[in-house]
Order: C-alpha cells, then sequence, then structure tokens
C-alpha cells in the first residue's frame, strides 16, 4: 500500500538520503518499517501455532518455529531503516566533501545489507516455517483443512519471489492467501481460548 500510494522506494543512496530529509516517516515506511512491527506479530503468532499444535507432531512444529524465530531474528538485523535515517542526518549536516563521500559510502553499505543476503534468507526461512506448521495441521484435527491448504500454498506461491519475471507478481498474490490465513488462524484460536475459559470456568 506505502509504495501503491507514494511510489517505489529509490534505487541509490542519495535517492534514499533525500527522501528522508524530505519525509522522515515516508522514508521508514518505504523501507519498511511496518515489517518491523509485522514481523513482531509474527512471532506472537508463531508461539500461538505452537502451543495449539505441539501434541499433532511436536518434532516438525518445533523446527517449523525454531526456523520462524531465526528468521525474524535475522530479518531484524538485515532491516537498516534507522541506520539510513542517522546517516541522512549526518549527510544532510556534512560540512565537506570528504565527509559526504565517507557518508555516502557507508550508506550503501547499509542498502547492500537491507538488500542482501541476510533478508533472503529470513524471506525464506520465514516462508518454510508456515509451510511447515501448516502441514502439521493436516495431521491435527485442531485446524481445518481449508486453513492448511491456504497456508500451504501462500507460503509456497511467496517463496516465488525469487523467480525471474513472473517472482515479484506472484509474491504479491500471495499476500492475499497469507491475509486469508491470519485470518482463519485468528478465528481458530479466538475458538479454543474461549473454549479453554469456559472449560476452566465450569466445575468439576
Amino acid at each position: 500500500m506505502v509504495f501503491v500510494a507514494w511510489g517505489p522506494p529509490p534505487n541509490t543512496v542519495i535517492g534514499w538520503f533525500t527522501l528522508f530529509q524530505k519525509n522522515r516517516l515516508l522514508g521508514l515506511l518505504e523501507m519498511d518499517l511496518l515489517s518491523l512491527a509485522d514481523f513482531a506479530l509474527m512471532g506472537l503468532m508463531f508461539l500461538a501455532l505452537y502451543a495449539a499444535l505441539r501434541r499433532a507432531n511436536e518434532s516438525y512444529i518445533a523446527i517449523a518455529t525454531t526456523l520462524a524465530f531465526v528468521g525474524i531474528a535475522v530479518y531484524y538485523a538485515s532491516n537498516t531503516a534507522f541506520s539510513m535515517l542517522s546517516l541522512s542526518d549526518q549527510y544532510a549536516a556534512a560540512t565537506t566533501d570528504a565527509q559526504r563521500s565517507m557518508l555516502l559510502a557507508a550508506g550503501q553499505a547499509m542498502l547492500t545489507i537491507y538488500q542482501g543476503t541476510a533478508f533472503n534468507v529470513s524471506y525464506v526461512l520465514v516462508s518454510v516455517a508456515p509451510v511447515i506448521m501448516s502441514a502439521v495441521m493436516l495431521r491435527s484435527n485442531i485446524f481445518s483443512e481449508a486453513t492448511a491448504y491456504v497456508g500451504i500454498l501462500a507460503n509456497v506461491l511467496g517463496l516465488a519471489y525469487f523467480l525471474p519475471a513472473v517472482g515479484v507478481f506472484l509474491s504479491l498474490i500471495s499476500v492475499v492467501g497469507l491475509a486469508i490465513w491470519y485470518i482463519l488462524i485468528a478465528r481458530r484460536l479466538f475458538q479454543l481460548g474461549q473454549g479453554a475459559s469456559k472449560a476452566e470456568a465450569s466445575p468439576n
């Protein structure tokens, strides 16, 4: 939505520095500020899924949860939004060409980290983990088969991001499937929570 409303992010360090100086919030949003909150919430969801599914297959769900949290940790390490904001402020305040050159080099390093191996590893791990969790759902009676198949399809489509030409398009389609999957999971978890509350409240 951010990219649709305000256009794609810059592809140069100077472009990023200029964007941050014009609109700091927009710069952070373009550099995935919302994803920082999203990954934190995903961590809570993965914990809830582990608690709900561990009896179905504890080994696989433990592996999936571990992969998910490693992916989340790697993502936080790869997101350089606030580092770029700080460098942008320093660049704007710089008074010599030598300082500007040094800050541009630092900005290029931050941009390389942001777009590099760590991000790709995180993307793969946080897509593979839900596929495993969805497969475990098929072996349990806690979540419906529809929820499991939506999870598998959406996350496999997300992995298509790395395909040439059509990858980005398919990954955008996966966002719709993921939104549906999250809603189905949330609905079922609330049902499980309400059932547990009623069981605790009922006399023995």
